[in-house]
């Protein structure tokens, strides 16, 4: 901590984005003299990005909120915590009392991930509600991922990280690091990172929509017709069985459905898919042939395409093709982390693999994966009234307004609601139409540790990073929040703690730290491992402490066979729900009708109902959205130094596109979905591909009642006031922003 007098150097991982930046932070008394990546770090080596600066901005931001209000009909009032708390756990009770304990819904936003508390104590709060209406960012983004990793490896978070570091073929799909700062792969640095791959005479190859900044800095670049790379990695598998080049290697002493892979592949030739997918066949089946042939190699996919309407058959195919070239789970392949916190360790000991399909919801009957339902749903279980309607809404640290599809029915449905209160430092697009807004400490005011960045880190690291600044008389952390509000829940509205269950005394005495001074100790490099033997690390939260920096425990190595918690303890290459789902995407494009895989696959499960594919019409362009690298979530247009600059809210749209409507460059034109429709200025670009346009995610400030000075002045517009709710991937349920239907013309209507 710093004083009033001194000056202080202080070191800490910024939790902005998922790259874990090692930070050198100089201060005076409450003053930030500077802040710069920090060189000693062993992770991300003075790398730093130009979000991490804006933790001074979020820090001093006067919109800020620190103390509990209430929505009044004169406008926003401080409240007293007690005052809060009372009220909050008493409309949800009468909530629940008249309507049932689904009554209540709860939103989680992808910041929880990036903050210890909410992390470590929300599971336990949202247990204490009792409700089955659970949602949250991740159907908007990673689903897809979970869903493949718990059918083939036995938990949801088991995700294959590129071992960017040591590979020598990198084949990206539908992801943009150098934006990103890496997703998925936690990667510090990753510009420098795949340069690097270069320098040693490996290869990147981007698959995209869009000529992005990673696929500038590529050997190869390749557009494809969005929500079609199931095809081309169906294709590519094809080619490998075709041509002989299917080797596994040690992975099939451990894998069931090498054979049935080969045989759902016969039908997708490179020939049959180049029409849909735009990458011509000899391309396609040379990008097989290097991928087999490389020394090491690894095949990724991202949110370009995980949000689309097969984004579970491609997360899934994508595992398929590392196993198939013998690359998963191998140095330069796809590998799996062993944190320090052992994240997978400790969910499996409580059960918390994952889950699909346990239930359904209540209006469209979309499936639970993990225990939740898609957030494209919320709006519906809002508006529609019967038995099990959600009438009260809790969001923690999440703006579902601007980041779920068909954001502005949202918009309407929270402004219908009995009761919601929001766990959140500002007034935004969602939290205006909360009863009781509930802030927490943040960014430099709290200790931090990243459970979920170190499970997906490109080399297995820890660090710790305790607050900077003591935060005002008053305010609470977020960990203390939402363990009064579940003490008070399941002690039936006020704490007696005479009566009160040990399990919750238990997790009151035990703070974050205290949490993670136990899991280190505990996991794979503590002195008592629950799983394996001792490494001889002996690490403990002190010894973290006495290395600001963090410790580096290694490059990642082959421990999947261990790790695996399928019954039987092989990798499932051919789970029943995703072969089923082929029939849906041969049906789609039309491919292989009659032939031997459609039998193949129809013998091998049960039909499965899926809902019917809509095509573009004539005049109709695809939209896709695209990521800054100044951007991770909405509330991060409130800090000065990262909306300064050049609009970047605009669409971007190919040249013979532009020409064929009469538009040119800076001209605002009316974009036009089955939702919505948004005006913004115009970008004509060869950037992205014919019939393809593109806007950025987390825009849309312009709204009323909303408290964000700087935003607001940068208001740009909402993405997700196009996207259809009704666009889903239908076995995940995962949204599908990319390849929303569009009309594009002049704003004045003159295109």
């Amino acid at each position: 901590m710093s004083d009033s007098h001194t000056h202080y150097t202080h070191y800490r991982t910024c939790n902005l984005c998922e790259a874990m930046c090692g930070l050198e932070i100089k201060v005076e008394g409450q003053h930030i003299l500077s802040i710069k990546g920090d060189k000693d770090d062993p992770f991300s080596r003075g790398h730093i990005c130009p979000k991490a600066t804006a933790l001074e901005d979020i820090y001093h931001d006067p919109d800020r909120l620190k103390f509990p209000v209430r929505r009044t009909a004169v406008g926003w009032q401080r409240i007293s915590w007690d005052e809060a708390f009372d009220e909050v756990v008493q409309n949800i009770q009468r909530i629940q009392a008249e309507h049932g304990r689904n009554a209540i819904g709860v939103y989680l936003g992808n910041p929880n991930v990036h903050n210890l508390g909410l992390i470590l104590y929300n599971a336990p709060f949202i247990r204490s509600l009792k409700t089955k209406n659970r949602f949250s960012a991740t159907s908007v983004d990673q689903l897809p991922s979970q869903y493949a990793a718990y059918l083939m490896f036995g938990h949801q978070l088991l995700f294959p990280v590129p071992d960017v570091d040591r590979t020598l073929y990198f084949l990206m799909l539908g992801a943009n690091p150098l934006a990103s700062n890496g997703s998925l792969m936690t990667a510090a640095g990753i510009e420098n990172r795949l340069k690097a791959l270069q320098k040693r005479g490996g290869k990147l190859v981007v698959i995209d929509p869009r000529r992005t900044e990673t696929a500038v800095l590529a050997n190869e670049h390749h557009f494809i017709k969005p929500g079609t790379d199931a095809l081309f990695l169906l294709a590519l598998i094809h080619t490998l069985h075709a041509e002989g080049l299917v080797k596994p290697g040690r992975l099939a002493e451990f894998t069931d459905g090498l054979e049935t892979i080969e045989q759902l592949a016969t039908d997708f030739t490179p020939e049959d898919v180049a029409g849909y997918t735009g990458i011509a066949a000899h391309e396609t089946r040379r990008i097989a042939r290097e991928l087999a042939a490389a020394e090491s190699g690894v095949v990724y996919g991202r949110i370009g395409v995980s949000t689309q309407k097969f984004g579970g058959l491609c997360q899934w195919l994508i595992n398929v093709l590392n196993v198939l070239t013998g690359n998963l789970d191998a140095p330069g392949g796809a590998m799996f982390t062993r944190p320090a916190v052992d994240v997978v360790g400790l969910t499996t000991l409580t059960g918390q693999t994952g889950s699909v399909g346990r239930a359904h919801s209540r209006v469209r009957g979309l499936p639970a994966v993990g225990g939740e339902f898609p957030a494209a749903a919320m709006a519906e279980e809002i508006l529609t009234p019967g038995d099990g309607q959600i009438r009260g809404m809790i969001t923690v640290a999440g703006n579902p307004v601007l980041s779920t599809p068909n954001g502005a029915q949202l918009d309407q449905a929270l402004a219908q609601l009995d009761f919601m209160v929001a766990i959140d430092i500002y007034i935004n697009e969602t939290t205006r139409h909360a009863n009781i807004i509930l802030p927490t400490t943040t960014g430099l005011e709290t200790e931090h540790y990243d459970l979920v960045f170190h499970l997906l880190a490109v080399r297995n690291t820890a660090k710790y990073s305790p607050a900077l600044f003591e935060p005002e008389a008053g305010m609470l952390h977020d960990w203390q929040v939402l363990g009064e509000l579940r003490q008070r829940l399941e002690g039936g509205g006020k704490i007696n703690r005479k009566t009160l269950p040990g399990k919750i005394e238990f997790q009151k005495r035990l703070p974050p730290h205290k949490l993670i001074d136990l899991a280190l100790r505990f996991g794979p490099y503590g002195a008592r491992p629950l799983h394996g033997t001792p490494t001889g690390h002996n690490l403990t939260l002190a010894k973290l402490k006495r290395a600001p920096h963090g410790i580096d425990l290694g490059p990642l190595e082959p421990i999947l066979q261990e790790r695996l918690l399928t019954p039987n303890r092989r990798i499932v290459l051919a789970p029943e729900p995703l072969v089923a789902d082929l029939v849906r995407l041969k049906e789609t494009y039309a491919i292989g009708s009659g032939r031997s895989s459609d039998r193949a696959i129809s013998g091998s499960v049960g039909k499965q109902p899926f809902g019917t594919e809509r095509r573009p019409e004539q005049d109709q362009l695809v939209l896709i959205g695209r990521r800054d690298l100044r951007t991770n979530n909405s509330w991060m247009h409130n800090a000065p130094r990262l909306v300064k600059g050049k609009e970047r809210c605009t669409l971007l749209m190919h040249p013979a596109d532009a020409a064929a409507r009469q538009l040119i460059p800076g001209q605002v034109v009316t974009v036009v979905s089955r939702v919505g429709q948004v005006m913004l200025p115009l970008e004509v670009t060869e950037a992205v591909m014919p019939g393809v346009v593109s806007m950025p995610h987390g825009w849309g400030h312009g709204r009323e009642a909303i408290q964000l000075a700087v935003a607001q002045a940068h208001p740009g517009v909402s993405i997700n006031d196009l996207t259809d709710e009704c666009e889903l991937d239908a076995l995940t349920g995962n949204a599908a922003f990319s390849g929303t239907a569009v009309r594009v013309a002049a704003a004045d209507g003159s295109g």
